[in-house]
């Protein structure tokens, strides 16, 4: 059975559904918790804010789980209204976001403890 926009869960996004069932958590669709679980296991959040080309500063986030990356990287453009990609399994954010990105990242639902911030 292909991954079609009727049989995949809704909530988290990722998992299949099996009637209204969510094949990752085995929870009914309207109470999934596959994200939330996700997010207390994640590892370690690591966040960069280097000098890129022609001297323009960037964002860069490593750590993000790759089944929700997408998801995570168009949240964080959207919050911080600016440019980026994700390549290498890395999201890349144009501009210094050093001053919110940890809140951010806290507000989609990772643990501020496993976020760490690295200047360069």
């Amino acid at each position: 059975m292909k991954k079609t926009a009727e049989n995949i869960c809704p909530t988290c996004g990722v998992h299949k559904l099996i009637g209204d069932i969510c094949s990752g958590c085995g929870l009914p669709k309207d109470i999934c918790s596959c994200a939330a679980i996700e997010k207390e296991t994640a590892q370690k959040i690591k966040v960069t804010i280097t000098k890129a080309k022609f001297r323009k500063l960037v964002t860069i986030v490593a750590g993000v789980d790759k089944n929700s990356i997408e998801r995570v990287a168009k949240q964080l453009k959207q919050s911080l209204a600016c440019g980026g990609t994700v390549k290498n399994d890395e999201i890349i954010l144009q501009g210094d976001h050093g001053a919110k990105i940890k809140q951010l990242l806290a507000k989609v639902g990772y643990p501020e403890e496993n976020i760490s911030i690295i200047r360069k």
